[in-house]
């Protein structure tokens, strides 16, 4: 399916999260005019805590059984994170309850009318998705991502802000592809890979692998310490 900005604003939607992600994605709904409901949140919830950041807080998890599957679009606000699922597993079990995770994308965005993208996918403020590029479900293109032509994104990745992806990169499934790294043109990353911030890949990585650029050092000023002595 082809996602356009105002994807989600024919139904309500809760949104799911109210970390900083959940911040990000509130944004881009008020951006597109969506009816959001609330949030639900256990933690809010459970500090009785009744509006957060303009909107009613519904309850915790528990709310979603007061609604069928097709009254509602649900919002992760749950980010992905290296090493943790839980976007990914609450994205399957409601989904597996008959729930719908619209694509998203924000207006500042840019699309190719080529572009495919499914369920539960996010696009950012600033980012760029040139043609016939495809991002499976539940993925995230954060902001000011560049992703080039003819890209395969599988289902549940992170694409995190600013990175570039140049042309016929393949990013297979749970893959994070960390913040202003570039990768080069015809390159894999493989399942649940690990591309390090920063870092310029210039060949595939296998499936759990992590690749990190070296570490900046940082050594005490000359400056600095030459004023404190004065």
């Amino acid at each position: 399916m082809i996602a356009e900005p105002a994807h989600c604003a024919a139904r309500p939607v809760l949104l799911l999260g109210a970390g900083g992600h959940a911040k990000v994605m509130l944004s881009l709904l008020q951006a597109i005019g969506a009816n959001v409901l609330g949030v639900c949140d256990p933690a809010l919830a459970g500090a009785a805590i009744e509006s957060w950041r303009g909107i009613r807080v519904l309850g915790g998890d528990e709310v979603l059984d007061q609604f069928e599957g097709a009254q509602v679009g649900l919002v992760n606000g749950v980010g992905q994170v290296p090493g943790l699922s839980r976007r990914q597993d609450m994205f399957q079990a409601l989904s597996a309850r008959g729930f719908h995770f619209p694509a998203l994308v924000h207006p500042a965005a840019w699309v190719d009318p080529s572009v495919q993208l499914s369920d539960g996918v996010q696009v950012m403020a600033g980012a760029v998705i040139q043609a016939d590029t495809r991002i499976g479900v539940n993925s995230i293109t954060n902001t000011g991502v560049r992703i080039d032509h003819d890209c395969i994104i599988g289902s549940h990745v992170h694409i995190a802000p600013g990175a570039v992806l140049c042309g016929a990169v393949n990013v297979a499934c749970g893959a994070f592809v960390g913040a202003g790294s570039t990768t080069l043109q015809g390159v894999s990353v493989g399942t649940c890979a690990i591309v390090g911030a920063g870092t310029t890949l210039v060949k595939d990585l296998p499936a759990g692998q992590v690749v990190m650029s070296a570490p900046v050092r940082i050594n005490e000023s000359k400056y600095l310490s030459r004023q404190e002595k004065t």
